[in-house]
């Protein structure tokens, strides 16, 4: 058994050359939304979920973006009612959420 059930990175990378980046659709605030929702679910720590932050995870063209780790999940969001719905669907309940999961030809 792994240290965490599920790890899930939020890519937070910054381009200061004008081309798409995470870190200006919001990836911060969607960063502490997640952390703040695992944790008031009791699934932070230990066996559960461990929040992190990312550099450039190369998805740049459907960012934000984050992945689950260890289910090699990745996700697309606009708002934290995203995060929650990936919070309570599949960090929670073990469901992967299809309409938020990013094509995976995207990249870059």
């Amino acid at each position: 058994m792994s240290y965490y059930k599920h790890h899930i990175f939020f890519c937070l990378n910054e381009r200061s050359n004008g081309e798409a980046c995470c870190a200006h659709q919001g990836a911060q605030a969607s960063f502490e939304h997640c952390k703040q929702r695992v944790k008031a679910a009791g699934l932070a720590g230990p066996g559960g979920v461990r929040v992190n932050k990312a550099g450039c995870l190369d998805r740049c063209a459907g960012g934000p973006v984050a992945v689950v780790y260890p289910d090699e999940t990745w996700y697309t969001f606009v708002d934290a009612s995203d995060i929650d719905e990936i919070v309570d669907r599949h960090l929670k309940g073990g469901e992967k959420v299809e309409r938020l999961m990013l094509a995976p030809d995207i990249g870059r």
